[in-house]
């Protein structure tokens, strides 16, 4: 059990030295020796674990995927309208990109994937399934607009979402991406919301971020 316990403390640990140099290298400008580097561990130890850079790279794009499924199913709960739930989870997907260093590196590799000789997981579609599903149910309850296709709409979503993504990492790391997401979804839910109050519903997603940043005030 020790010793099964102690290789997945290593394995973790090389995958996320690895990412931090994928994230800021890119796959070809990092080899196996910068791994070895940054990690305080031998390159016989990384190739023990991952056989290659390929090897290594895919398991950093795999994390990066096994991250989704559990965030989007704590969206998916009932008890929230479905367009607060859909906004909510933007907001964390976009979290997650700025700070989470696997998610960012992931990002990346899959980006450079024709220079990685591996198969790598297929993006989005689990991502346009998500947003169809709490875009039907937001037409259920009577929160979508009239007239609006849950599934094409989502396909446009997602892809508006990634693409800001794409813009707001080139000018400026994703340091201001809730800022960008905010204005983006003033935009969308202006045609998305039944009665259209692209205020108020984010006003509710964001409020508990800025209350629990606030200190408490005298009793």
């Amino acid at each position: 059990m020790y010793v099964q316990i102690r290789a997945k403390t290593t394995r973790r640990s090389l995958l996320e030295a690895a990412a931090a140099l994928f994230d800021e290298k890119g796959y070809a400008g990092t080899s196996i020796s910068d791994i070895s580097a940054h990690s305080g561990r031998t390159s016989g130890a990384i190739y023990f674990h991952y056989a290659s850079k390929e090897k290594l790279a895919l398991a950093v794009v795999e994390e990066h995927f096994a991250t989704w499924p559990h965030l989007i199913s704590r969206h998916q709960q009932p008890g929230l309208p479905a367009l607060e739930k859909l906004v909510a989870l933007s907001f964390e997907v976009a979290r997650a990109f700025r700070d989470d260093i696997v998610v960012r590196a992931g990002a990346r590799l899959w980006a450079e994937r024709k220079a990685i000789d591996a198969q790598l997981p297929a993006p989005f579609l689990g991502w346009i399934e998500a947003v169809t599903q709490l875009l039907e149910e937001a037409g259920r309850n009577g929160e979508l607009a009239p007239g609006v296709p849950p599934a094409t709409t989502a396909h446009g979503i997602v892809c508006a979402f990634f693409g800001l993504h794409t813009v707001s990492d080139a000018l400026d790391g994703r340091r201001n991406i809730e800022e960008h997401l905010d204005d983006l979804w003033h935009l969308l839910l202006r045609g998305l919301q039944a009665a259209p109050d692209p205020d108020a519903l984010l006003a509710r997603v964001r409020r508990p971020r800025h209350e629990s940043r606030q200190s408490p005030g005298p009793a």
